[in-house]
Formats: C-alpha cells, sequence, structure tokens
C-alpha cells in the first residue's frame, strides 16, 4: 500500500492499494465533521482522483471511530454566517454540495462508503452519493436535527426518499432516534453491515471485484442507472441505447466484443452457471 501526500490537505488522506484509492476524512478529534476545509480539500482529492490511474475504485471512510458526524456545526454554520459575508456563504455551501452529491454521485468510477462507526446528519448525502455502502453492523446512525429545532438540512432528506422506505425515513426524521448498521442494511440504506473486525476486509474484496472490471462499462452502467432513475420509460429508452453506442464507441479493450465471443462462440462462459462443460452442451448432443 502507498501512502499519497499531493495534493491532498491536512483534514482528508489518501492511501492506494492494487487500484483501490481509499479517501480517509481525517478530523479524527472532531469525529469527521465536514468543515469548509475538508470541503474544499475533498473538491480536489476528487479532482485529481478522476484522472489518477492508482484509483480504478474509490472507498470513502472515516478516521478513528466515525465514518462522520455530519456538518461541523460552529465552523460551518455559526462562523460562516457571523462573517455576513453572503458570497461566501453561497461558496461554502456550493462545496459542500460539490463533493458530496454533484460530483461523488457521477465520479466516474466505483464509489463505496465503508461505514466504520458515526454517521449522523450531512453525512448521508456523501453516504447515499456512493454507489455502493458496507457499514459495520454495530456502527451507529442520526438524523438528530430534529432534537434541535430544524430539519435535516441540504439534499439529507432527498438522500434518505432516494434509498429508504417512506415508513423508515420518516420515522427517523421525525423522531431524531439512532439506529445502528445492522438496521441501516434492513431498510437499504446499506447493501450489508459485518462485523467490525470485517469491515475493511470485505470492502476490500468488493473494491477488488469492480476494480478488475471494465471501466468504460462501469461508468456507463451507474451513470445510465442515476439519470434514468429521474426519467421517463420513454426518455430512459432513448438515452440507454445512447449510453450503449457510447460505451462501444470508447471502450478501447471491446469488451463487448469479447463478451458475445465468449458466450455464443467459444462457449467459456455462462452467467450465474459457472465454467462451461462442452459434454452438457445441448446442441452437441
Amino acid at each position: 500500500m502507498t501512502t499519497a501526500t499531493e495534493p491532498w490537505g491536512e483534514t482528508v488522506s489518501v492511501e492506494f492499494e492494487e487500484g483501490i484509492a481509499w479517501v480517509t476524512l481525517n478530523r479524527p478529534d472532531k469525529r469527521n465533521a465536514m468543515n469548509p476545509t475538508l470541503n474544499t480539500e475533498m473538491c480536489r482529492v476528487l479532482d485529481h482522483l478522476e484522472a489518477d490511474p492508482r484509483c480504478r475504485v474509490l472507498v470513502l471512510t472515516g478516521a478513528g471511530e466515525s465514518f462522520s458526524a455530519g456538518m461541523d456545526l460552529k465552523e460551518y454554520f455559526r462562523d460562516v454566517e457571523a462573517t455576513g459575508d453572503l458570497a461566501l456563504q453561497y461558496k461554502v455551501r456550493r462545496e459542500s454540495n460539490e463533493w458530496q452529491w454533484r460530483r461523488l454521485a457521477y465520479f466516474p468510477k466505483p464509489t463505496i462508503a465503508m461505514v466504520n462507526g458515526w454517521c449522523f446528519g450531512g453525512a448521508f448525502t456523501p453516504l447515499v452519493a456512493c454507489d455502493l455502502a458496507i457499514a459495520d453492523e454495530t456502527a451507529k446512525f442520526g438524523l438528530s436535527e430534529v432534537n434541535w429545532g430544524i430539519p435535516p438540512g441540504s439534499v439529507v432528506t432527498k438522500a434518505l426518499a432516494a434509498t429508504v422506505p417512506q415508513r423508515d425515513a420518516l420515522y427517523f426524521i421525525m423522531t431524531g432516534e439512532t439506529f445502528d448498521g445492522a438496521r441501516a442494511a434492513q431498510m437499504r440504506l446499506v447493501n450489508e453491515a459485518v462485523p467490525a473486525e470485517r469491515l475493511r476486509e470485505r470492502t476490500r474484496e468488493l473494491a477488488t471485484r469492480l476494480a478488475g472490471l471494465n471501466p468504460v462499462v462501469l461508468h456507463s452502467a451507474k451513470v445510465g442507472y442515476r439519470f434514468a432513475a429521474e426519467m421517463s420509460w420513454s426518455q430512459s429508452e432513448d438515452y440507454l441505447y445512447a449510453k450503449l453506442d457510447q460505451t462501444r464507441a470508447l471502450d478501447t479493450d471491446h469488451g463487448r466484443e469479447k463478451g458475445l465471443s465468449q458466450f455464443l462462440d467459444d462457449k467459456s462462459y455462462r452467467p450465474g452457471l459457472g465454467a462451461f462443460d462442452p459434454s452438457k452442451d445441448p446442441a452437441k448432443r
């Protein structure tokens, strides 16, 4: 595993391991609460990793015992608002949403959230923006804003609506109660929850599998899903066929042709059925 110091800053660290970029929110003394400095650095990190060949899959996690406690209430809200500078407030909001939602959701490479502890409030946005998520089964999740007299901020509610059934979403939004990683998996906020000692290993297994797949096809598949989810059926049909054609034009590895050949010609692959056994081919009996 190699560790890079450029162009990361004081609140984000990045390690590379066999095609995986482990991106760590690094404010453990603040439970990795996201302040303006961290948001700026994460924008820079995503800019860099988009073109870094060492990154085929991005894993987002937190230093210490937390994924992230959400937004830093003092630095992100009180300190910025105290300046009275509207331009600064807009900039801080823009950079926050830029990496937590826009850039992360449509990042050209697969993304996995590894939830290793506290995940509260604003942290739900980057969690949901990642393509997949694995959590410690004892990780602590919560939307506690209602207890402070405010609704969940930014697009947190949208993130819940995009992933969690209505009854679960409204229950936790309206009560402010916490829940663990096992419950998060049960209501599909994360793909699965595993014991803490298995978290990194399981995340690595999944990331390694994704890193070995065709990157052009993966990008088209994930982005196609994201956009189609908000389109009509007719719009989706046109868009997804266009993405299919675009994939064939951009894929220098010619994955479609190779896949069809393996399936139809040399019969070396049968999805879901394991290795092909020529002696059991009905066409040759």
